[in-house]
């Protein structure tokens, strides 16, 4: 039983007709393949789907904007032309746009206001008062936030320098106190007089702060002398 005709016409329904595209296409690029081989010719194939997929094929060795050159020549085809007029109107629109934007710029600096109407100058005076209001806002902010900064250096600073102080009025008041170690076989007094040639002595005993180290005689003790 021979294989059925089909009649070429659009296949309605989606899936029949993806499957039947990626068929062929496989097909075609295979016969596409076997004439390059067998006739040495340059083939360049190209195909989209309904959905936009995009399939091509292009012998070796085979440039394919050398071959829609020599499709242009011998046809008469400009194929470039659409989409070199598309590029050309981007190019213009965006001219058009920078010029615009220097033009403004050049305004703001308080160039270029021949051609200017009084409405238009209004609009440029509200524009650049609205600017300068935001500027000001930015630099009493800036201005805030670095006099904060500053205070709490200076707080800091002057906290270190009360600490200084205070140290330095203690080592004033007691630079005739010493501190020797808590050992029971030794005379405090003798010890502390014969160093400093004194003839009085009184001895504080201060406690440790380590309370562990109470039961192993440890302690430090200050001797202040009277002489």
């Amino acid at each position: 039983m021979g294989r059925g005709k089909i009649e070429i016409k659009k296949i309605e329904n989606p899936t029949n007709r993806q499957v039947t595209y990626s068929k062929r296409r496989l097909g075609i690029m295979k016969k596409a393949k076997e004439l390059t081989v067998l006739c040495d010719a340059e083939v360049s194939l190209i195909m989209f789907s309904s959905t936009g997929k995009f399939a091509e094929y292009c012998s070796p060795s085979t440039d394919t904007k050398k071959i829609f050159d020599r499709y242009q020549h011998a046809t008469g085809v400009d194929l470039w032309q659409a989409q070199y007029e598309k590029m050309q109107n981007t190019l213009r629109h965006l001219e058009e746009i920078n010029g615009n934007l220097r033009r403004e710029i050049r305004q703001r600096m308080g160039e270029d206001l021949e051609g200017l109407e009084i409405k238009e100058l209004r609009g440029l005076e509200q524009s650049l008062d609205e600017s300068l209001t935001v500027v000001r806002q930015r630099k009493y902010h800036v201005i805030t936030t670095q006099t904060d900064t500053y205070k709490k250096k200076l707080k800091s600073t002057h906290e270190v320098h009360k600490t200084l102080l205070r140290e330095l009025e203690m080592k004033e008041e007691h630079r005739d106190y010493g501190f020797v170690v808590d050992d029971p076989n030794s005379s405090y007094e003798g010890a502390f007089a014969m160093a400093n040639g004194a003839a009085h002595m009184f001895a504080f005993r201060v406690q440790p702060s380590q309370p562990n180290l109470q039961g192993m005689g440890y302690g430090v003790h200050d001797h202040l002398s009277l002489a």
